[in-house]
């Protein structure tokens, strides 16, 4: 793609916007994890968003949780290439009965509900740490829209 096509750099808060509206309209992510020895680990997976922190679930005996076991942090991507939210968060286990209804119910309406096999999942919550996003090469200038659990008023990168 030549710089002549690519779409105009957004402000902060107009890629803000745009961020919370995917994640609000999305169910499908990547989500990546990793820990020693056991290398990078990446699965595709539903998720919902409540506002403030991304709930996804998979099988209890994954590689997934057990990443997450030793080291609770995990990077997530939605989009393609030309237009990517990637999420860096700490990640929280949480046995099914322990799950809020409101999250359960809205994660039945875009997966498999953990709650019909609870002995085979966990559901996992993910408190966003860093948050990027960027449609192009001329976005990739501020980048960064939240750092440190705190969405930023100014670019840092």
């Amino acid at each position: 793609m030549s710089s002549a096509t690519l779409p105009p750099a957004r402000d902060l808060p107009q890629r803000r916007a745009d961020t919370l509206d995917r994640l609000s309209s999305g169910f499908q992510m990547w989500l990546a994890t990793g820990s020693d020895g056991h290398g990078a680990h990446l699965i595709p997976v539903a998720y919902v968003w409540n506002g403030s922190t991304v709930t996804t679930a998979t099988f209890r005996r994954s590689r997934t949780v057990s990443n997450l076991r030793a080291r609770p942090t995990a990077r997530l991507a939605i989009g393609d290439t030309a237009d990517v939210v990637l999420i860096d968060a700490y990640t929280i286990l949480l046995d099914v009965p322990n799950i809020d209804v409101a999250s359960a119910e809205a994660y039945a309406k875009v997966s498999t509900d953990p709650r019909n096999a609870p002995d085979m999942f966990l559901y996992i919550r993910l408190v966003p740490k860093r948050i990027l996003a960027w449609n192009s090469l001329a976005e990739f200038s501020g980048r960064t829209l939240m750092l440190k659990g705190s969405w930023l008023d100014t670019p840092v990168d």
